[in-house]
């Protein structure tokens, strides 16, 4: 007789009812073949008695067990476990490694070669470094959780919550119109919006239509790595070009464009991604042109549009752009919170409808709700506010952040101070290795991160991207301190 008593442990604090816990854990015995095919299971009151539970308990976990196909019931004889399921065969495992996690999957697929596998788990203590993100302790969360319970207590809010539309919610799409038209000098309608699931979704989709094997786009020789990765996983050619302080040089496209057939050229025009370089106006009719005469796409990635310290924001390639050539992409994320997946990829309407289509494959719509939710927040003026909050908040910190890599740092780092944005492009003294540095600074429980991401065409720079906006004043000082004894342990 198995030993039902040993085996069957009831967590009497769980949710989960006393008959399905036996149940699966009656499923999981049969699985591993501690109870084989036509093993006679014990009466309903005897099994209840050894395991000091209802009898009621047994029934019920017999007949949920009956209805699964797990076992069968032969009159006058008896409950058993089914006699033709089929012996399931795998590894052979120790007793606690039953319910384990499965490590390794039991068929083949494909796997990338080109995307790193991103860190989930942070240690205790420790300050990271990043790119340059926003600081989510000042997400204006009572605000967009109230504008949240406005728009869910709306009496049509039902005709929201079903299937949507692949092209986003139509209330943000007009809202955006409006917005960007005003704010960044675009000439669009609704047909020239897709929302997005932030700046990735957008780079994603523009890759997909624009690039196949082979093709060429062009991007800088320091480029935002993700987009890097996105077209290469679309196996296109990346043709590099040197970036200076004005941002891409136009002229080595024009080059390009005499010797290959371009496809696109991706830019981040205000504050390059990464060295912080906005694309001066001369270059940008320039790059216009080039578009026009030469066919190719512009993937405009206006990813913090919105944080000028120095002067008003510089007008995107978009607002001048009479010729459909560029494909404009930007998001809520980085001015609110990275979690708040609301982005947009305004294009002509043409190329819109296919990324509509396109985007069907892999997300059916986007989060109606939360659409609306920014919509309203938008529309209310709450995001400008907000804007203009933490602008100054970031001001703040960028000129702190530059102030103390001057004073503790003297001739080991050399850089400009950005006029926006949320990062400083910092090149280490030739004497030193971002290697070394990076080494030491876990010892003084400092993470600098991938900092070799910064030079995939291997121009040996040896400078970094590192964000100022994430800390406040006492961990700005805390970080320097700690980078400080990194690179002392180092001499």
């Amino acid at each position: 007789m198995f030993p039902f008593k040993t085996s069957i442990q009831f967590d009497r604090k769980s949710n989960q009812a006393l008959y399905l816990q036996l149940s699966n854990q009656i499923i999981q015995l049969i699985k591993c073949q501690k109870l084989a095919p036509n093993t006679r299971l014990p009466g309903s009151r005897t099994l209840a008695e050894q395991l000091h539970v209802h009898r009621k308990t047994i029934v019920a976990c017999y007949e949920e067990l009956l209805l699964q196909g797990w076992i069968e019931s032969i009159p006058k004889k008896g409950t058993y476990v089914h006699r033709n399921l089929p012996v399931l065969h795998q590894q052979k495992l120790n007793d606690d490694e039953v319910f384990g996690v499965i490590n390794n999957a039991d068929f083949s697929f494909y796997k990338s070669s080109i995307l790193p596998k991103i860190p989930t788990e942070k240690r205790e203590d420790f300050m990271y470094l990043n790119d340059g993100i926003s600081d989510t302790r000042l997400t204006p969360i009572d605000e967009i959780a109230r504008t949240y319970r406005t728009v869910s207590s709306k009496k049509k809010i039902y005709e929201h919550l079903s299937y949507g539309s692949t092209y986003g919610n139509e209330t943000l799409r007009n809202v955006l119109v409006e917005y960007l038209n005003s704010t960044r000098g675009l000439n669009i309608n609704k047909e020239n919006v897709l929302i997005t699931r932030g700046s990735q979704m957008g780079i994603w989709l523009s890759a997909k239509l624009l690039l196949q094997k082979e093709d060429v786009i062009v991007v800088g020789n320091n480029n935002y790595v993700s987009a890097d990765f996105t077209f290469l996983n679309q196996q296109a050619k990346l043709e590099r070009v040197s970036v200076d302080k004005n941002g891409l040089v136009t002229d080595d496209i024009e080059k390009l464009c005499k010797r290959h057939q371009i496809k696109a050229v991706y830019v981040t025009s205000h504050h390059h991604h990464p060295t912080t370089v906005t694309l001066s106006a001369k270059r940008r009719i320039h790059l216009l042109n080039l578009a026009q005469q030469y066919n190719f796409a512009i993937i405009e990635d206006d990813y913090d549009y919105d944080f000028n310290y120095n002067h008003a924001p510089i007008l995107p390639l978009a607002s001048h752009d009479t010729n459909g050539n560029v494909v404009y992409i930007g998001s809520v994320c980085k001015t609110v919170a990275p979690v708040f997946r609301v982005g947009y990829l305004i294009a002509s309407k043409e190329f819109v409808d296919e990324a509509a289509k396109l985007r069907g494959y892999v997300d059916r719509q986007g989060d109606a709700l939360l659409e609306l939710t920014f919509a309203n927040f938008i529309k209310s003026g709450d995001l400008d506010r907000h804007i203009r909050k933490v602008m100054k908040i970031y001001q703040q910190r960028r000129d702190l952040f530059c102030k103390l890599l001057n004073d503790e740092f003297d001739g080991v780092f050399q850089f400009e101070i950005p006029k926006g944005g949320m990062a400083v492009w910092i090149k280490l003294h030739p004497d030193y290795s971002w290697d070394t540095i990076s080494e030491a600074a876990r010892k003084h429980k400092l993470e600098i991160g991938d900092w070799r991401q910064y030079d995939a065409a291997k121009l040996g720079h040896n400078a970094i991207r590192i964000g100022f906006a994430t800390y406040n004043e006492e961990e700005i000082y805390e970080l320097i301190k700690r980078l400080k004894h990194a690179i002392k342990s180092t001499l």
